[in-house]
């Protein structure tokens, strides 16, 4: 029985209009920072994810670098860069209120406290979710079934009764369904592949119209 659907936010529900590469090239400019790759980033990111800001993020990435950059300074640039190029995909806030008439909805996102809380109010979507869970707020992010335990937890709900919807491989269809949860594969234009564990897969810019639909069909 499907009581809950839980979703993922970055490339799920919402996408920059720019590509991150240019984001974070954009803030590092934007403070005198020296270039950083997004490939850097995403390493540094996946070893800092229970944090209140992304300064540590940075800390660990101009740690090797000559510059008079602030970590704290340029993590507040990325932020506002990324919360000004954000965009919902198209419909997903129409079929968020539609799914709220018959199931609990949540979030959960993996990132530190205030990025990630800064884009839901960027998007004026505090007041969306039944329950919005920052991993930056726990002990383990995703994949981490502690993660996904603390959002089925604060929906009231038990994990196999939630349909989780996301992107990532990793943090999403292996993380949800280690968690017991049943999940729905977001598929981006430039991969990964559709994965066997979800249960169904949609493409990035059809979510607003299939997952409803997926959804009562796994009832």
């Amino acid at each position: 029985m499907v009581q809950a659907v839980v979703f993922d936010l970055d490339y799920t529900l919402a996408v920059p209009s720019r590509d991150r590469e240019t984001i974070l090239q954009e803030a590092a400019d934007a403070v005198d920072a020296p270039e950083l790759s997004r490939e850097a980033y995403l390493t540094a990111h996946s070893q800092n994810l229970t944090r209140e800001t992304r300064a540590p993020i940075f800390a660990d990435l101009l740690a090797d670098r000559t510059t008079d950059a602030d970590p704290e300074t340029l993590a507040r640039a990325y932020r506002e860069t990324i919360a000004d190029a954000l965009e919902p995909l198209v419909g997903v806030e129409a079929m968020l209120a539609d799914l709220r008439g018959g199931y609990r909805v949540g979030l959960l996102t993996n990132g530190p406290v205030r990025a990630q809380r800064d884009k839901l109010e960027t998007l004026g979507w505090e007041d969306v979710f039944d329950a919005a869970v920052v991993t930056g707020e726990l002990e383990a992010g995703k994949p981490d079934p502690r993660a996904f335990e603390a959002v089925a937890d604060a929906l009231e709900v038990a994990p196999e009764n939630v349909v989780y919807v996301g992107d990532d491989v990793e943090a999403d269809v292996y993380g949800a369904t280690n968690a017991g949860m049943r999940v729905i594969q977001v598929l981006l234009e430039d991969g990964p592949d559709p994965d066997s564990r979800a249960v169904a897969h949609v493409d990035q810019d059809e979510v607003a119209t299939a997952v409803p639909g997926i959804v009562a069909d796994l009832e």
